[in-house]
């Protein structure tokens, strides 16, 4: 047999080429084992998990050796023992005497030459390589030959083996076992960075975005598959779509139904409902019409504002709803415009009062591209970018009239449509040209006296309570596509918000992009008809920062880390309060890997700010209810079973709406928003359709409220009926579980103690939750 070493260092035993059937008989007697000699040459090794030893942790005071030295005296050893095993003078223990000799020599060689031989790579053991220095100590003699074991008294004893001492200090770092100490979280979280693998991108998809997608991940070092992979990536990068490819884990940049939620039919009903409920909190936006469905209403409440103002002049811009870059748009002073008729039956739009004062740069008027991240649904997470893009008109602005209408140049800020003026300008600077940062524009400002944080904070405003508005239906999608229990992917999202300043500098949005250019380069026609691809300053500076620090912020390993390293700072939270010493925690070692990189440009705005908004979150809160009915997993709309059970549930029947007059309210709406939806395939109640019956029910129910006390009142009795039937089933549960029978049968009043009921147009007692909310109500 022949001695071996592992890679863990221990020694093993397998058969020689050269056997002797008597060697086998005889060291299987009940004599010492040859693996007690591997037990005696492992106290030697490192108890680490690597197996690497002391040695390789590079102490000042170790014997450092090569993997075959350690091998080899490991064998000597084992040979050792393996001669007081056999018979004197028998031939196999003449020729394991020469295999001991054989293995003495290659020990001893091995030893000579430690300090020629290059290091062990320290990393593989956890900690960082450290030199030798000249304090190393000298090499250790031969030790001393191994005493006889209880049964080899009889034999007398063979060559002495030298091996090398096996008991060095314990390297810096590391216990008198081989373990390493604990120094804190630092030090593992240290280690976990230097190891820790490349964050992989799927950039397949990406399409107009894939250039600036790619200097992000080579600044980042992380690891691209433009032609997409076989096995998991970390994060998908789409270009249009949360569709764009089949995913079932990672994340991916895109939300379900966001596309469909910012188109400017669904975003203008979305704002509509918020204006109802809070019309100050949501004047940001422009009185909107829906065509053709709202075309009568938009004509009479025109005419009724023109008769009680024959001074008024207003001009409208009408936008087609599936239009992108400036398409289909046109301004109109009245509606009777021969215009509208071709809108009507060709495809729904949006008709908006047109802004006539906006604040001028340069005689131009302009717009901002501002790029929000919407990092979680649920929790809800806002990250706003510190700059963005100002587009400026390629001709002098004037107030809209029946001459300078069709000017689209003056008007209109698209950027796709004023890069075919011969006015326009490419940038060769951050502020110059017909494409600017927006942090020049606020420059400019600042220096004429403007409130620059003020604008700031009316912007960040806007965003937050846009973002508000469209979360309701999102959470719908997103069930949709990625029902609860079900493998999928997270989501993440970068939008684009066009908002355009008043002379008196108020925010005004515009619209919402799902998918907002991430392009990196512009078309320069060098000859008639010969373009070439040339890079833009402005936008290289300001869309490579954003993509790339969304990936620093969606980063999963680093978000993996930051979450392990949280839980282990909950035990040491109580302590670290009582010291009320203001001492921040460490710094994560994560970061060194992010050193060379600028500060993160994505600024957080929610939850930071919450408190001053959750009492916005009414719409929120009611497709919560929606979802919780909806019965089937994947599905978005109610059905009338659901609907009934969302009435019987939260006790909204009674003897004037009777689960008949019920019945009949959900036919009416879901008939009429079906009429109105493009896609008519499914049936059902859509949560557009559920909010206009709550807001029904709402208003029986508490007939003496304004509008938005409604409906939060009818959401508190909704919220406390369900609490209590959710502790019904808990306390069935557990009922079950000990072996008690249920009743068949009952009210919440039967299982809880006696609850006082609301009485009606009341609010019942609110839970905890309620109670915050209806506090924050009333912040400013």
């Amino acid at each position: 047999m022949a001695a071996t070493a592992s890679v863990t260092d221990s020694v093993t035993w397998t058969q020689s080429p050269m056997r002797w059937p008597g060697l086998g008989r005889r060291l299987s007697l009940t004599r010492p084992r040859p693996q007690v000699a591997t037990a005696l040459v492992n106290r030697s090794l490192s108890d680490h998990g690597n197996g690497l030893g002391q040695g390789a942790r590079g102490s000042s005071d170790s014997w450092v050796s090569s993997r075959d030295g350690r091998a080899a005296a490991a064998a000597a050893a084992a040979l050792t023992s393996a001669l007081s095993a056999m018979l004197p003078g028998s031939p196999e223990r003449q020729q394991a005497v020469r295999w001991e000799a054989e293995a003495v020599a290659a020990a001893a060689a091995a030893a000579a030459t430690t300090k020629e031989q290059v290091r062990v790579d320290a990393g593989a053991a956890g900690d960082p390589e450290r030199k030798t220095g000249v304090e190393r100590l000298q090499d250790p003699g031969p030790a001393r030959p191994r005493a006889a074991e209880e049964g080899d008294a009889r034999d007398a004893p063979g060559p002495a083996a030298s091996l090398p001492k096996s008991t060095p200090a314990p390297a810096r770092g590391l216990c008198p076992h081989g373990k390493p100490k604990s120094k804190g979280r630092s030090s593992k979280r240290s280690s976990e960075t230097r190891s820790r693998r490349p964050v992989t991108v799927d950039s397949s998809k990406a399409r107009t975005s894939l250039e600036a997608l790619k200097i992000s991940i080579r600044q980042l070092k992380w690891k691209e598959f433009p032609f997409g992979r076989r096995l998991p990536c970390d994060i998908y990068w789409h270009g249009v779509s949360f569709h764009d490819n089949d995913i079932f884990s990672g994340q991916v940049n895109k939300f379900p139904g966001m596309t469909e939620m910012v188109r400017k039919v669904t975003l203008s009903r979305a704002v509509r409902i918020m204006q109802d409920l809070f019309p100050e909190e949501y004047n940001f936006y422009p009185r909107s019409w829906i065509l053709p469905d709202e075309f009568q209403l938009f004509v009479a409440q025109v005419r009724m504002v023109k008769d009680g103002d024959p001074s008024w002049k207003p001009t409208f811009i009408v936008k087609p709803d599936g239009g992108c870059q400036g398409d289909g748009i046109y301004l109109i002073k009245d509606p009777s415009d021969i215009r509208l008729a071709g809108t009507l039956q060709s495809r729904p739009a949006v008709v908006q009062e047109y802004i006539c004062k906006p604040l001028l740069i340069d005689k131009l008027k302009f717009d901002i591209r501002l790029y929000v991240l919407l990092k979680s649904l649920d929790p809800l997470e806002i990250y706003i970018a510190k700059d963005g893009l100002s587009r400026f008109c390629t001709e002098p602005y004037q107030e809209p009239s029946p001459k300078n209408l069709h000017h689209i140049f003056m008007h209109l800020t698209n950027y796709s449509l004023n890069i075919h003026s011969g006015n326009f300008v490419h940038s060769d600077s951050v502020n110059t040209g017909s494409k600017r940062t927006f942090s020049s524009i606020l420059c400019r400002l600042s220096s004429k006296g403007v409130d620059i944080k003020k604008v700031w904070s009316d912007i960040i405003s806007l965003v937050i309570k846009t973002v508000i508005a469209l979360t309701p239906e999102l959470k719908v999608f997103y069930q949709s596509d990625i029902p609860a229990g079900r493998p999928g992917p997270t989501c993440f999202q970068i939008l684009g918000f066009d908002i355009l300043l008043m002379k008196n500098l108020k925010p005004i949005l515009l619209e919402v992009n799902a998918n907002p250019s991430m392009r990196i380069e512009h078309e320069q026609e060098l000859s008639p008809g010969v373009f070439e691809n040339v890079p833009s300053i402005v936008d290289e500076e300001v869309k490579v920062a954003v993509i790339r620090d969304t990936l620093r912020l969606m980063d999963p390993l680093k978000n993996k880390t930051e979450s392990q390293s949280q839980k282990m700072e909950k035990p040491l939270a109580g302590k670290e309060d009582t010291l009320g010493n203001g001492m921040a925690t460490a710094p994560d070692d994560s970061t060194n890997s992010e050193a060379h990189l600028p500060s993160i440009c994505l600024k957080q705005v929610f939850p930071k700010y919450a408190k001053h908004f959750n009492y916005l979150r009414l719409v929120d809160r009611m497709a919560n209810l929606f979802i919780r009915f909806l019965g089937i997993k994947g599905t978005m709309k109610l059905g009338p079973t659901g609907f009934r059970t969302f009435i019987r549930n939260c006790k909204l029947s009674s003897s004037s709406l009777s689960m008949a007059a019920v019945d009949i309210l959900y036919i009416d709406i879901t008939r009429r928003w079906n009429s109105m939806a493009l896609d008519q395939r499914d049936s059902g109640m859509c949560l557009q359709a559920f909010i206009e019956a709550f807001f029904y029910l709402a208003q029986r129910k508490f007939k003496m409220l304004p509008l938005r006390e409604q409906v939060a009142s009818l959401i508190d009795l909704c919220e406390y009926h369900l609490s209590l039937l959710d502790e019904k089933r808990l306390v069935y549960g557990r009922s079950g579980t000990l072996g008690s029978r249920p009743p068949c049968s009952g009210t919440p009043q039967e299982v809880a103690p006696p609850l006082a009921q609301p009485l009606e147009g009341t609010s019942p007692p609110r839970p905890d939750s309620a109670n915050k909310l209806s506090h924050s109500r009333h912040l400013p």
